[in-house]
């Protein structure tokens, strides 16, 4: 069953996309944590990270992230997170990076 992300790849939901290239799409977070919030999803579905092949090239998802900071003038930092499982608060299970920035983000840790 496609994910919810594959929809949005697909077309079959809107999103508002910020960045596509053979590999990624990219758009905004639904929910954002932080001023810009975008979601580097590839157009391959890889459960999470604990699924990536050992073969194959797959900076294509950092490196994204890296253009998509510089096209929105992320120029004081940025953070790049993948959760991996339920227990890092993945929901959906298709592989995909938070950007974040635009203004300080804090530190961060264990919730309790």
């Amino acid at each position: 069953m496609a994910t919810l992300f594959t929809k949005i790849i697909q077309r079959e939901i809107p999103a508002d996309i910020v960045y596509e290239d053979d590999h990624v799409v990219a758009f905004r977070d639904i929910q954002p944590q932080a001023p810009v919030h975008v979601l580097i999803v590839p157009r391959q579905e890889i459960t999470g990270l604990a699924e990536l092949p050992d073969e194959g090239d797959h900076k294509y998802l950092l490196n994204a992230a890296k253009v998509i900071a510089e096209q929105l003038g992320l120029t004081g930092g940025y953070r790049v997170v993948i959760n991996q499982g339920a227990d890092a608060g993945q929901t959906v299970f298709h592989l995909h990076a938070h950007l974040l920035g635009g203004a300080p983000l804090g530190h961060f840790g264990v919730e309790e």
